[in-house]
């Protein structure tokens, strides 16, 4: 009989998932391959590489005449999960590792030149966003709001932040109003929505799954459904009724927001000034009242 040892007790670790890497090698590998809409995909991204890590699924598709699903079944080829990863396997192989922290961002920078690059690019964003956010937008998103009898607020992962916080704003004068983090219960309540509820969605990419499917749930339930999102093209566009852009560059290609956030809280901070505004009566005593009840949690 073998003698058990110390040894035999312990699990092999499953192995690290590898990076996905030359990717720009990988497709050129694979172009001749390719079925004719893939190729036209294949063709445009090798011409337009540079392009592309700033460019939205559906932007890829409108240009190499295809779906915004062949696009997905192409970058899965290549071994991507779909085509945000694929993306950022692109941005590696294209761009400095340092970027990946901050797009302005040099590997030698000193602390000082850190922080004004990073306060160069928020005070950008919002300078940039402030160009496209549309008057119209943000006063039709004011009306629906007044008229609608509860408010669901939808963000996931770095946009969840900014989901609570509209929520609390929202809350603060005297809007019903919900927060909806998770993924199911996005599901959920947009399901059960109705004419009466106005969803607003947070995305910066525009292209996070649930989010998406969230959004277009609550549309064919009747809800109207507001939209804070980068300015360009999206996959959850296509779902918005109102649009309230932001233009924050840097995170089309990363992981996590950075100047978006910045450029989402100044959108959240306009439309609760205009609703305030709004609702003047009962927003002030809201606020009263609530201050009141705060207070009380200060020394």
């Amino acid at each position: 009989m073998k003698k058990q040892t110390a040894t035999d007790d312990v699990k092999p670790s499953p192995e690290r998932e590898q990076p996905l890497t030359g990717t720009l090698d990988r497709l050129q590998a694979l172009r001749p391959t390719l079925s004719r809409t893939a190729a036209r995909i294949a063709d445009f991204i090798l011409a337009n590489a540079a392009d592309v890590v700033y460019m939205s699924v559906t932007e890829v598709a409108e240009h190499a005449q295809a779906s915004e699903g062949s696009v997905v079944a192409l970058c899965q080829q290549l071994g991507a999960r779909g085509f945000q990863q694929f993306k950022i396997a692109l941005t590696r192989d294209l761009v400095q590792p340092v970027q990946f922290i901050h797009e302005d961002l040099a590997r030698d920078d000193d602390t000082q030149t850190v922080i004004e690059k990073v306060f160069r690019s928020d005070m950008q964003a919002l300078q940039d966003s402030l160009k496209v956010l549309q008057t119209k937008e943000m006063s039709r998103a004011v009306e629906a709001i007044v008229k609608a009898a509860r408010v669901e607020v939808y963000g996931i992962g770095s946009a969840a932040p900014i989901a609570e916080d509209l929520h609390y704003r929202l809350r603060r004068i005297g809007i019903e109003a919900k927060a909806v983090v998770d993924s199911h219960l996005q599901a959920i309540s947009a399901a059960l929505a109705n004419e009466t509820v106005v969803t607003i969605t947070v995305s910066h990419s525009g292209s996070t799954f649930e989010t998406v499917a969230a959004t277009r749930l609550a549309k064919e339930a009747g809800a109207t459904t507001i939209c804070i999102t980068n300015y360009g093209k999206s996959p959850l566009m296509a779902h918005a009724d109102i649009l309230l852009q932001t233009m924050a560059r840097e995170t089309q290609f990363r992981t996590e927001a950075m100047t978006s956030r910045i450029a989402q809280l100044a959108i959240v901070d306009a439309l609760i000034c205009c609703l305030a505004l709004a609702t003047y009566d009962r927003a002030m005593d809201t606020i009263s009242r609530t201050f009141d009840v705060l207070s009380m949690k200060r020394y």
